[in-house]
């Protein structure tokens, strides 16, 4: 019996960090005019939005204020209104090399998958488990199932942080 080699599936969809010109802004003020208070992180664990993993004990790294979707509709003309929220990001305090890979971070745990339209208006959210890439895409599939979806962002359920977006293939 011939046996092939087996390739893991790439994802279908892209998790996609905070860019580049956004982490420049944020290590200098972050979204909610605070200037950075970066310190040693000595336990590691820390989910990095810079870098899509999770820092290493001794890492310098940055707590900052951060609003994605602020981000997105300054590209996209988008007018969230009300839906422009900020809440608390772990960032490297100085410039990283970014995501190593082209996988979907942080799986292993339940995640909040929130929808956005065109305008940046919140579709719903649900509330899916995601062990895996396969489960990930699978929850990205579903989500944009809904030819109104444009924009999903990725929750952390402990404390509802933002870890990522994924856009419109």
């Amino acid at each position: 019996m011939t046996t092939y080699p087996t390739y893991t599936a790439r994802p279908t969809y892209t998790a996609r960090p905070i860019g580049p010109s956004a982490l420049k802004e944020l290590r200098d003020t972050d979204d909610a005019g605070r200037p950075r208070v970066p310190f040693t992180d000595d336990e590691g664990g820390a989910p990095l939005r810079c870098c899509l993993r999770r820092s290493e004990p001794g890492e310098r790294i940055v707590l900052v204020s951060y609003a994605p979707l602020r981000r997105w509709a300054a590209e996209t003309g988008a007018e969230p209104g009300a839906y422009d929220e900020r809440g608390p990001v772990f960032i490297h305090a100085a410039e990283c090399e970014g995501p190593a890979g082209d996988g979907h971070p942080f799986t292993g745990a339940h995640r909040t998958v929130r929808r956005y339209s065109a305008d940046g208006r919140i579709l719903g959210g649900r509330l899916v488990e995601v062990p895996d890439a396969a489960a990930a895409d699978q929850a990205f599939a579903e989500a944009f199932g809904d030819p109104q979806t444009h924009l999903v962002h990725v929750r952390a359920v402990e404390y509802g942080c933002f870890l990522y977006e994924v856009r419109r293939p």
